[in-house]
């Protein structure tokens, strides 16, 4: 999560109040609630149940055939995996209400091999990728399990699934592949661990690079004065390591990675590094990205000047990495009915600092989004020691429930607050 510094304050408008007052009185609304909190038990199961199926980002076929088969079974309609394996279908409004995307993500950052396998100790569930994703996924399924039982039916368009590719070097390709293919998505919500209360509508915007010197190498003594791209390569983390970067909006920088060499006496024939830029402002992040590919051709050519002029260190640039920042106003439609759901289920909304989200795609493209919080405590994030707390979890799927009929509408009970693109 990477901070603001001055988060603005989410003003909910008397019509968007209104509308929650009317939707949490709807009998139908009622039942849909009570099922949810009824449901908090298989809810988890069904989230142990797809943590166990191992989904390294690029590797996560199996995990989306398992969750294909589950929205299926909970009668989603024209169900696809897309070319990257994004899996989406469609649950069909009354009329010709927005189209509203309800998702979480396939992938987890552990690799293949990793016992995944929940274990039970104390009231929690510890197991890698149980609360990163595994706790949006089973929120999906379970909102719409809660639609069905509750026979709701919503005035717009729910195209309910998964997406691929959010965590690392995936570079959200999934959510990047389902805004390429669609023209007609009017809203987005993604779900991730954290408290009913998490409101994430900014998006931290991120470039990654791959950078590779190279030489001829040689013996350390007897090819000495050769140009070595260790040296060149560390010549340019020194010069990185000193830029200043605004702490509003925050930008970071990080060399996060580093190989090269054969041995203590060998000048090196190759040196690699990753490079992680990020920040809350696609302008700060463009005025950072200038600076260090800057810096890494700079550290090139001093190194070759190092050696009398010679020019035997080359250096590659491999882009690996390009997620937008985002913003939108905390008054957007979107971010109010998610603060009115929080609200009406007696949480304080919590606008939560800017991340990088499978929202970040939609925010920079100007579509309405939101990353909201599963419910559930949660900790070990990204580690073997990751785990998931279900007690009172449920509140998480009733505050995305509610989030997502004030956004589409209910037939016979409210209007959908989110407008259909066309009409904007």
């Amino acid at each position: 999560m990477f901070k603001e510094t001055d988060m603005e304050k989410i003003v909910v408008s008397e019509q968007v109040n209104s509308l929650y007052n009317v939707l949490i009185s709807n009998s139908q609304v009622e039942k849909a609630l009570s099922f949810l909190k009824d449901d908090n038990d298989q809810t988890t199961e069904e989230q142990i149940e797809l943590t166990a199926i191992e989904a390294p980002t690029f590797m996560e076929e199996v995990k989306g055939v398992w969750y294909r088969e589950k929205l299926e079974e909970l009668g989603i309609q024209d169900i696809e995996v897309d070319e990257v394996g994004n899996v989406f279908g469609i649950r069909p409004g009354s009329g010709d209400g927005p189209k509203l995307v309800v998702c979480a993500h396939l992938d987890t950052v552990f690799p293949k091999g990793t016992d995944v396998i929940a274990k039970r100790i104390d009231g929690k569930v510890y197991a890698p990728g149980i609360a990163d994703d595994g706790r949006g996924l089973a929120v999906v399924l379970s909102l719409t399990r809660a639609l069905n039982e509750a026979n709701i039916q919503t005035v717009g368009d729910l195209i309910i699934g998964a997406t691929v590719g959010e965590e690392g070097l995936g570079d959200l390709r999934g959510v990047k592949t389902l805004f390429k293919n669609r023209d007609d998505i009017d809203g987005f919500i993604s779900i991730e661990p954290g408290e009913p209360s998490r409101i994430t509508y900014l998006g931290t915007g991120s470039k990654r690079y791959k950078v590779t010197y190279q030489g001829p190498g040689g013996h350390s003594f007897g090819a000495f004065g050769t140009p070595n791209p260790i040296h060149a390569m560390g010549r340019a983390i020194a010069k990185i390591a000193d830029i200043e970067t605004p702490s509003n909006p925050k930008t970071t920088f990080n060399v996060g990675l580093i190989e090269g060499g054969t041995s203590i006496n060998t000048i090196s024939e190759k040196a690699e590094m990753f490079i992680d830029l990020r920040s809350n402002s696609q302008e700060e992040l463009k005025k950072l990205e200038d600076k260090v590919l800057n810096i890494i051709n700079q550290a090139k050519d001093e190194e070759n000047h190092r050696w009398n002029q010679s020019d035997d260190i080359t250096v590659n640039i491999e882009q690996v990495g390009d997620r937008p920042a985002g913003t939108q106003s905390p008054d957007a439609i979107i971010v109010q009915a998610a603060a009115a759901a929080a609200s009406t289920l007696g949480f304080e909304p919590d606008s939560t600092p800017a991340s990088s989200t499978d929202s970040n795609i939609p925010i920079s493209l100007g579509i309405p989004a939101v990353t909201l919080g599963g419910g559930g405590d949660y900790g070990g994030i990204h580690t073997l020691n990751e785990y998931y707390d279900p007690t009172d979890a449920y509140y998480g799927v009733q505050n995305t429930l509610l989030t997502v009929l004030g956004l589409v509408g209910v037939e016979g009970v409210s209007e959908p607050l989110l407008a259909k693109r066309g009409n904007l």
